[in-house]
């Protein structure tokens, strides 16, 4: 199902939603990696339909290049690198926090609602988080998350996030910055998955999907999810 999502500052973008078996539950908004919203992340908005939550999968790069999910090939991941040069990070956090509302608001939706995502979805997760009050956050593999814990206070919700030790896209120094942030709340986890690179729960990118480690935090975020969000 597409839904249209109004932006805070004028414009309106379209986001799937993907329902659960009874039709309604607490909400999940899911948010893609660079590559827009492709059949990884549809597969992952399956995955948690099936949990039970009602998930939302918002367009991001509506202002510069709507409606253009990318695949995961090498000639593919190129232009997704060079289409995210020209994203705008702060409204795209304002825009993940106006999908958090329409969320919120909608009949599906009777339980508690909070925010996911991979990778550049890791970090607009937790800029969502800084701004505004989703129930539970889950960042896998944010780029950018250590650069940002300075607002590590103003995020009043419980958080979950994975990292892998062999990620070279954030090395462990990164990481460490992000423990350090979160070192005395209980309720933030930092799971630091050993051997795992960046994108390992990625199972539509050969180049990049690690079962052993995508199984092992899928069920920590199961868990979690399950632990925090109030199902209505």
């Amino acid at each position: 199902m597409t839904c249209t999502i109004t932006a805070h500052d004028g414009g309106s973008f379209s986001a799937d939603l993907v329902l659960p078996a009874r039709g309604r539950g607490s909400g999940i908004v899911l948010f893609h990696e660079i590559l827009g919203v492709n059949g990884y992340v549809r597969a992952v908005a399956g995955r948690l339909a099936r949990l039970g939550y009602v998930v939302l999968l918002p367009d991001l790069f509506w202002r510069i290049d709507p409606d253009h999910p990318i695949e995961h090939t090498e000639a593919g991941l190129g232009e997704a690198m060079a289409r995210i040069g020209d994203f705008d990070w702060e409204q795209g956090f304002h825009d993940g926090d106006a999908a958090l509302t329409y969320l919120d608001r909608i009949d599906e939706t009777t339980g508690s609602v909070g925010v996911m995502g991979f990778c550049m979805g890791g970090l607009i997760a937790f800029g969502v988080a800084v701004q505004s009050e989703p129930d539970v956050t889950v960042s896998y593999y944010g780029s950018g998350v250590a650069e940002m814990c300075g607002a590590a206070a103003q995020i009043h919700c419980p958080i979950l996030f994975h990292f892998g030790d062999g990620d070279p896209f954030i090395p462990t120094e990164q990481i460490a910055v992000v423990q350090e942030a979160f070192a005395d709340r209980d309720d933030a986890v930092v799971e630091v998955h050993e051997g795992a690179g960046h994108a390992f729960d990625n199972e539509h990118a050969e180049m990049f999907h690690q079962p052993v480690p995508a199984k092992e935090a899928w069920g920590l975020t199961a868990a979690f999810l399950r632990a925090n969000l109030d199902p209505g």
